[in-house]
């Protein structure tokens, strides 16, 4: 029997797309749920809103709140934490690099590793050197991959990726959509996205 599929629309300038990277294909695996993970840029969305930069710097109480439930729910999973010189990162050359790590279990691998590059380690994923590294120490060949990052079909594929997330009504990271076209927003939407995918969840009338 198949399992159903949860797609994860992660952001890797994403706070809260931390959090959920390092702990999603622990919690999938539990719940019987295969994952799709597929990078995507919310700048286009951020822009359509009007908005030049993340809500978290438009709204400085936003944004210190922010930092301090990170710093609390880092503590509480045993995650480092470590802010990065600039927020939001520039995230399109470890979104790209992602897109081109085939989707199938090494996508994931390499999402946790540049997310926590950044934010475990506060490391600029915008320099080719650092995303290179981070998927090096992920078993992958992050010179290859930084290499295709600049192929004119993965670009075309992350493009793909974040049409998709708009299309789905995708307006903040990470989002989850099921295959019934369900859509959970947040890191603490996780085990309701998963139930409503496995069929678990009480769904309303």
């Amino acid at each position: 029997m198949t399992a159903p599929t949860l797609t994860a629309f992660i952001e890797f300038a994403s706070t809260y797309s931390y959090l959920a990277a390092m702990r999603l294909e622990d919690e999938a695996a539990r719940a019987g749920v295969a994952i799709r993970w597929r990078p995507f840029l919310l700048g286009p969305i951020f822009k359509a809103q009007g908005w030049e930069t993340s809500p978290f710097n438009l709204y400085p109480a936003k944004g210190a709140n922010m930092w301090r439930d990170m710093a609390r729910r880092c503590a509480a999973r045993s995650l480092p934490l470590t802010r990065p010189p600039a927020f939001p990162v520039h995230s399109l050359l470890a979104a790209r690099a992602t897109t081109a790590v085939e989707d199938d279990g090494d996508r994931g691998r390499a999402s946790r590793a540049l997310f926590h590059a950044a934010f475990g380690e506060g490391r600029d994923i915008a320099d080719a050197v650092v995303v290179t590294a981070a998927l090096d120490g992920a078993g992958l060949d992050g010179t290859a991959l930084v290499t295709r990052a600049a192929d004119t079909d993965v670009k075309a594929a992350l493009r793909q990726a974040t049409e998709d997330a708009i299309s789905h009504g995708v307006y903040g990271a990470p989002s989850f959509v099921t295959d019934d076209g369900e859509l959970f927003w947040g890191d603490d939407r996780m085990e309701d996205a998963l139930a409503w995918a496995n069929g678990t969840a009480v769904r309303p009338a």
